[in-house]
Order: structure tokens, then C-alpha cells, then sequence
């Protein structure tokens, strides 16, 4: 896979010396130890580990979802760790979206008052202009009047991607986007994924287990007993899966 000019002058997000612990004693279970990584603006990126590896872990803490042991965690310069409950709110309405497996569109809503939802919450109009250029991105200009029961799974999903990225956040986390879709609708999703990056200067953090998904992306990490063990630029589906095969499983190396 040919990976595009990306603008890296930039990093939309950072964990610096990352820790996340659950429980004491005996039940003490580190999920992330000791992570540092940069996420540049206007790159796509995967993660990727065996089942508790703390791929998703890593992904909540630095999306604001949840608190981390130690560390630090910043969107652009602003550090998570140092904001109040109703701060950090505010930061994840305003510079972060949020694509999950379930797609959350509310079935008493129309597509598009699902996409705007958001920043109707926030009391703000959305930019015409932007909003248009990501729901034709999203090819569903004509679903729009549409509720989600009369949507297939795969359009649901690119709602919800629209929605993400309708008020123009500073990154995007996804987490396993395609978990609930068939592959072909999984494709179109992770089509427009890419397309956002590579098109709209977008820049997108996805955990997946899938080595197809992350083939879409411009580079994959990978995580293993809550570290950060390898990365690998332009991959491909085929050394996805070969590295993936390292890991025994218990979600240890081998």
C-alpha cells in the first residue's frame, strides 16, 4: 500500500510515560506500563495486540474515556491530566471524535440530525461548507432524511463516522469501527476512513484485531503486556498477520 505525503510538522495527541493499573495486591493488573507515543496530525494510525495486550486501554486514556495511574496525556498542548471534569468534557466535545463498534445513532433522529447532534448539544451551527464535504465524502447525501432502522449496518457506521467528524476535531478515535459490519460494508467504512486522512487532513487513532483494517492505515502499533512493542509503516495485510503471529496467546511475545 502506497502511504501518501502526510504533514507530520505536527502531533495531535502524546502519552508520556503512560500507566494505567486496576486493583491492589493480588488482583493488581498493569494494563499499560510505562507508554510513550506521538500521534501526528494528519496520519492514520492503527493499534493492534493480542487480546489483552491494552490497545483499548491506551486508546481511552488518551481519548479522556479514563483516568490514567501516571503520566502525562495531551490533544495538541493541552494536558488531560491537569483538567477538571467539566474541562475535560469540554475538550472531548470540542477537538475530539469518537467512531465506536456500536453505532450509537439515535433511532428517533434523522441521519443528518444524528450527524449535527453534537454541536446542536454544544449550541453551535455547524460550517455548511465542512459538513457538506464530509457528507459527500461519506456518500450518503441521499440518506439524509433517513432514520437508522432504514439504514443498512454499513451506512449506519458511515452516520456515525460523519457525525465524528462533522465539527472538525483535532483527532479521531475509533474503536474496532468494523467489529459489527460485513466485510464489504467494513471496506467502504475504512474506505472513507482513509479518504478523511488522506483527502480532508483528518487524523485518525483506530484499535482493531483485524490485520485488514489495519492495512488501511499509514502505520500500525503494536502493543503487547501493556507496552509498546513494535511499529511498522505502509502495512500491508500480509505483515500485519505475520507479526501478529509472534504474539502466543497469551498476549505475551514469542
Amino acid at each position: 500500500m502506497t502511504t501518501s505525503t502526510l504533514d507530520l510538522t505536527g502531533t495531535a495527541a502524546r502519552a508520556v510515560h503512560l500507566s494505567k493499573v486496576y486493583g491492589t495486591g493480588d488482583t493488581r493488573v498493569v494494563a499499560l506500563d510505562d507508554v510513550s507515543v506521538d500521534f501526528a496530525t494528519g496520519q492514520y494510525t492503527a493499534i493492534m495486540g493480542p487480546s489483552g495486550s491494552g490497545k483499548s486501554t491506551l486508546m481511552h486514556c488518551v481519548a479522556g474515556l479514563d483516568d490514567a495511574t501516571g503520566g502525562s496525556i495531551l490533544i495538541g498542548d493541552t494536558d488531560l491530566t491537569s483538567l477538571n471534569d467539566k474541562a475535560l468534557t469540554r475538550l472531548r466535545r470540542d477537538k475530539i471524535g469518537f467512531i465506536f463498534q456500536s453505532f450509537n445513532l439515535l433511532p428517533t433522529l434523522t441521519a443528518l440530525e444524528n450527524i449535527t447532534l453534537p454541536m446542536d448539544i454544544a449550541g453551535r451551527k455547524p460550517d455548511k461548507e465542512w459538513l457538506d464535504t464530509v457528507i459527500d465524502t461519506v456518500g450518503l447525501r441521499d440518506r439524509l432524511g433517513h432514520k437508522p432502522t432504514q439504514l443498512s449496518g454499513g451506512q449506519q457506521q458511515r452516520v456515525a463516522c460523519a457525525r465524528a467528524l462533522a465539527s472538525r476535531p483535532q483527532i479521531v478515535f475509533a474503536d474496532e469501527p468494523t467489529g459489527n459490519l460485513d466485510s464489504r460494508a467494513g471496506a467502504e467504512v475504512l474506505g472513507f476512513l482513509r479518504r478523511s486522512v488522506r483527502e480532508m487532513g483528518q487524523t485518525i487513532v483506530m484499535v482493531t484485531h483485524d490485520p485488514v483494517a489495519a492495512a488501511y492505515a499509514d502505520r500500525v502499533l503494536f502493543l503487547a503486556d501493556g507496552r509498546v512493542v513494535d511499529e511498522m509503516a505502509a502495512p500491508t495485510a500480509e505483515s500485519v498477520l505475520e507479526r501478529m503471529k509472534q504474539f502466543d496467546g497469551l498476549g505475551r511475545r514469542s
